[in-house]
């Protein structure tokens, strides 16, 4: 079969952390003969190198290129895609992995959208990725009417008759920002761009040690040079006026006003920002005309200008008073609805911990110059803030614990300005609705959520939380879709969480009361505190000091939609006699189907059965159940103490 994507990871002392990307890799659903693997050592001093030979002997997709260390990673990426046989290459860093389905999917997808680029959903684990180009598909995608110009990272998959036919290689050497000047060409140049959101292809992951290449405090003089460059292939592929206006903002936005917001700047010792202000001031007079920064928000601007106007120590004050600014979200209604979780909300940004106020009677007034102090730079953004208030907005997003894997969900909003003070003042509020689908998550897990607020010049994300405890709603665990989803509020910090598959005593059965199981004739009725949208099959399993049998069963809306009832006709052998210990599968289809204990049984007595508590063992059977469990945990102390030890 021809090779369909030729994978390029350059290498250079990865240790362990290159062992996610191996098993990642591996485990593509591609064929494997469908699919290669190009590992370009730059010359690792680590066990890397014999990792990879070792690797490549007996896994056929994987090759090893060593080569003397060049510093940095465009060099091992050029010998990459020479030595590719792939119809496409893609790129990934030894530190990050791909999901399961990535190649097979970006591959199809470019194919069937007759794509030069294909950029796939990223997650970023400890590192910041972007959100806003990963809202909906973009089969067509240009950087005009999608959000390409925010990720300017390799990470993509490109035809490779594209990069030929264009001879575009990544430049060399010790240098930054060399995929900046790879990908604004490739965007640039392609016939066509595809953006693949709903499914998660990449995760940046940040290392233990944070010694990813991308974190390390870099030479402000060298990086802007670099940077730059990149700015030469927007000017070289496109005319003056707004695309190239916005185009240059990104880099504006992105990697020198952000650098000089708030925490951000003020963290950094005194002489490195004031080289690194000095640096960005240059780029800003000699680069960008008066439209780049025009389109910015209020607060970007105010620093666009100080920062034109050469006035470092206005630009840390303003940061100083930024520091203190945050959003804060509050819950309201979480209840199931229609087979979906409904999640209320408000949101408003606040200052010192304190609710934001606004001038009431704003008016939108254009940044003709540079505030001439931040008192008047502040008093200009809270007026651009409120008379901006229209474009404000409020999302919710669901983030999986372990691989920081998020989703946007639908909002409804609206927005409203409340008095404060005298009445000259205003707080600027968002009402939400949120409505989340857990058949639509893609997998089990714990999925926080967070609620993403655009005001003004913030765009900032909180966790949905705390929720008062006196008021907070606590729904019961739903099934959906054949799936187990348990709201719940994290303790001790009160935010809430959605967990995916829940198990055991995570789903709140313990609490059936004796008086809500009903057995007549032959068949057992019995009210769950779980939320069912309509009919659901599930799987009862009945447990006597003999034998097991197990029967189907069906989960229906109890009136008022609270709770469940559970029917289901009890096995044969449940009416000869003994008592029977009962578990529920509320998900009889998954691969592994699991059963939870419910707080009762059933004994056959007298010809009929009767609902009873669950037998508790014997006190030598409880002995022994615990005199196992330390004698467990003590082989394992024992055993970590030796691994410790080697």
């Amino acid at each position: 079969m021809p090779v369909k994507v030729s994978v390029i990871v350059p290498v250079y002392n990865p240790g362990i952390y290159i062992e996610d990307c191996i098993a990642s890799l591996q485990r593509q659903s591609l064929p494997p003969d469908e699919y290669e693997v190009i590992f370009v050592d730059d010359g690792s001093t680590d066990e890397t190198p014999a990792r990879l030979d070792a690797l490549a002997a007996e896994d056929s997709r994987m090759k090893v290129i060593h080569q003397e260390n060049s510093g940095w990673s465009g060099k091992p990426r050029n010998v990459g895609i020479e030595a590719s046989r792939g119809e496409f290459v893609m790129f990934v860093d030894n530190d990050d992995y791909l999901g399961d389905e990535a190649l097979e999917r970006m591959y199809d997808y470019g194919v069937a959208n007759g794509a030069d680029v294909i950029v796939g959903k990223m997650a970023g684990k400890g590192r910041g990725v972007p959100v806003e180009l990963f809202r909906r598909n973009h089969p067509r995608a240009t950087v005009e009417n999608a959000p390409l110009i925010d990720s300017l990272t390799p990470h993509k998959m490109f035809r490779r008759a594209f990069l030929d036919r264009i001879g575009l290689r990544f430049p060399e050497g010790r240098r930054r920002l060399e995929d900046h000047v790879f990908i604004a060409e490739a965007y640039l140049r392609a016939e066509n761009v595809s953006v693949l959101s709903d499914y998660v292809c990449y995760y940046h992951l940040r290392r233990d040690d944070s010694s990813n290449a991308g974190f390390e405090r870099f030479d402000p003089v060298g990086y802007f040079k670099n940077l730059r460059e990149a700015l030469d292939v927007v000017e070289r592929y496109t005319e003056p006026g707004p695309v190239r206006d916005k185009l240059f903002r990104r880099w504006l936005r992105v990697e020198m006003v952000e650098r000089l917001r708030a925490r951000r700047l003020l963290q950094l010792p005194d002489g490195y920002r004031r080289e690194l202000f000095a640096e960005i001031h240059e780029v800003v007079v000699e680069r960008f005309g008066p439209g780049v920064a025009a389109g910015l928000q209020p607060t970007q601007q105010v620093v666009a200008a100080l920062t034109a106007a050469d006035r470092y120590e206005d630009v840390v004050s303003f940061a100083q008073w930024e520091a203190g600014i945050a959003p804060k979200a509050t819950p309201g209604t979480v209840e199931w609805q229609g087979g979906s979780l409904s999640i209320g909300f408000t949101a408003e940004y606040t200052s010192g911990g304190e609710p934001m106020t606004f001038p009431a009677d704003a008016e939108a007034t254009p940044l003709d110059d540079a505030p001439k102090d931040v008192t008047e730079a502040v008093e200009w953004v809270a007026a651009q803030t409120a008379a901006r208030f229209g474009q404000a907005t409020a999302d919710l997003l669901l983030r999986e614990r372990s691989s920081a894997a998020q989703f946007f969900q639908p909002v409804r909003f609206t927005r409203e300005t409340v008095p404060a003070g005298d009445g000259e003042e205003v707080r600027l509020v968002l009402r939400a609705t949120a409505t989340v689908d857990p058949a639509d998550l893609p997998r089990d897990g714990v999925w926080d959520a967070l609620v993403r607020v655009k005001l003004g010049g913030w765009t900032k994300e909180c966790r949905l939380g705390p929720a008062p405890t006196a008021s907070r709603p606590t729904p019961d665990a739903g099934v959906v879709a054949g799936r187990t989803a348990l709201p719940y509020w994290t303790d001790p910090h009160g935010n809430l969480s959605l967990e995916l598959g829940p198990r055991g005593k995570r789903l709140r059965l313990g609490r059936v009361q004796q008086s809500a199981v009903t057995v007549t004739g032959d068949r057992v009725r019995a009210r769950l505190p779980l939320y069912v949208p309509g009919e659901t099959e599930v799987r009862l399993r009945f447990v006597s000091a003999q034998q097991i049998s197990e029967a189907p069963g069906t989960l229906s809306p109890a009136a008022g939609g609270t709770e469940a009832v559970l029917t289901a006709a009890l096995p044969a052998e449940c009416l000869s006699g003994g008592v029977w210990r009962v578990a529920l599968c509320l998900a009889p289809d998954a691969a592994r189907p699991l059963y939870t204990g419910l707080p009762f049984a059933l004994r056959t007595a007298g010809g009929g059965v009767q609902v009873v508590p669950v037998p508790q063992p014997g006190v030598a059977l409880r002995l022994a159940r615990r005199a196992r469990r330390v004698l467990g945990a003590a082989r394992r102390k024992v055993s970590r103490l030796r691994i410790g030890g080697q």
